[in-house]
């Protein structure tokens, strides 16, 4: 394949990517390979803006027919040749080394926590029952699970929860899809049918060893905001501490109200403590009556600390070199990393440093507007699976 447009690692995984203007040989790549009948599953990550969620489902039918693949639009993507958004990507696992299979969830807001765990026990139970097609994968600690939600639907939470309950054992990541930081409608795509107000499990059984893992690089400071006013079903707070949100917050971190945008948010993120632990709780933007949209959970009581980044080049360097004292050497890295660490790396000049990282452990994913790990939805979290990178013989025989 053309170096420009795909990357072949050792475990047989291809990264396909494009910009708008040299997309006929993406699309061609995805074809070839598709018809080859050596991959699993495809996974493709996309700007909304250059490659629209119908122009997406007509290119896979025309050149890849044959091919399982679930999509969702970014807030940006990660693994392209010049890391820049605006680029279609697309990740295809060969079937020799992985079993997959997807799952569509649709009506996420009304559809209820009872009725989503019943959907995934039963796609969890049918995945289980093929697990001799693929020889030596038939332990727990051989099976993952990555989720693809809608990223302005608002039950992100529920949603998790819920396929936490359903999954048991299964571990859990993923990322909320993106509209380039539009906040309107966001796109996922499951083998041609487009929607939104839904999420995409799926599931994974590997050869390959693998190890799931976040990081973040927040500190909290001693500065609380008591939420006095909310509406949780949107996500809106309305007061802090009986005071206007937005101008209570710009007091908070010492910035004028008037100069409040996603740098302030990134820079200046909240968190929550749940069971010893901070959690960020961070804002999406302001509204025109001062209130403050989140992309998390939020609620009347609710006690908020303003937090301030710290070392997001060391903090991130130490994660994947943990990873690597687990697992042995990176052959790639699946991560989803929430698009205010990006924010926060270009404010403090960083951008380059986090990059260098990425590539020196081959991450392709995508900015997300919000992440999940295991039970939990995240913000400004970076959560990936690291697969290792197999011996040799291994990688010629995929």
């Amino acid at each position: 394949m053309n170096p420009h447009f795909g990357t072949r690692h050792e475990c047989g995984v291809v990264v396909l990517t494009t910009s708008p203007q040299e997309e006929h040989s993406f699309w061609v790549d995805i074809g070839t390979a598709a018809r080859s009948g050596r991959y699993a599953i495809g996974l493709l990550f996309f700007s909304q803006d250059c490659f629209p969620a119908d122009a997406i489902k007509n290119r896979m039918a025309e050149h890849a027919p044959e091919l399982t693949y679930a999509a969702c639009s970014t807030a940006g993507e990660i693994g392209g040749p010049d890391e820049e958004v605006g680029q279609c990507l697309a990740v295809l696992f060969p079937k020799d080394l992985f079993l997959a299979t997807a799952v569509r969830i649709d009506g996420i807001r009304t559809i209820g926590f009872d009725r989503i765990v019943a959907q995934v026990k039963e796609a969890r139970q049918t995945f289980a029952n093929t697990g001799d097609a693929l020889s030596g994968t038939n332990e727990p600690g051989d099976v993952f699970a990555i989720c693809l939600i809608d990223g302005m639907s608002v039950v992100e939470e529920m949603v998790t929860a819920a396929l936490h309950w359903a999954l048991e054992d299964i571990p859990l990541l993923g990322g909320s899809a993106g509209d380039s930081m539009r906040f309107k409608k966001t796109s996922l795509i499951l083998d041609g049918e487009i929607g939104d107000n839904c999420a995409i499990v799926l599931f994974f059984r590997s050869i390959v060893p693998f190890k799931i893992f976040k990081t973040d690089n927040f500190v909290p400071t001693d500065r609380k905001l008591v939420v006095t006013s909310s509406d949780p079903e949107r996500r809106i707070i309305y007061e802090f501490n009986a005071t206007e949100a937005a101008a209570e917050y710009a007091r908070a971190v010492g910035i004028d109200p008037g100069a409040l945008s996603p740098m302030s948010f990134a820079s200046h993120p909240l968190v929550v403590r749940v069971g010893g632990e901070y959690y960020c709780r961070s804002v999406q933007k302001v509204n025109p009556d001062g209130s403050l949209s989140f992309f998390c959970a939020i609620d009347d009581g609710i006690v908020l600390t303003v937090a301030e980044p710290t070392g997001m080049t060391r903090s991130t360097n130490e994660a994947f070199e943990n990873v690597v004292g687990e697992i042995g050497d990176i052959d790639f890295v699946l991560g989803f990393d929430c698009v205010l660490r990006r924010i926060d790396a270009q404010n403090r000049q960083a951008t380059q440093r986090i990059q260098k990282i990425y590539q020196k452990y081959n991450v392709v994913g995508f900015n997300t507007y919000g992440e999940q790990y295991l039970s939990m939805h995240l913000n400004q979290t970076f959560t990936g699976i690291a697969f290792a990178r197999l011996p040799e013989a291994a990688g010629e025989a995929s």
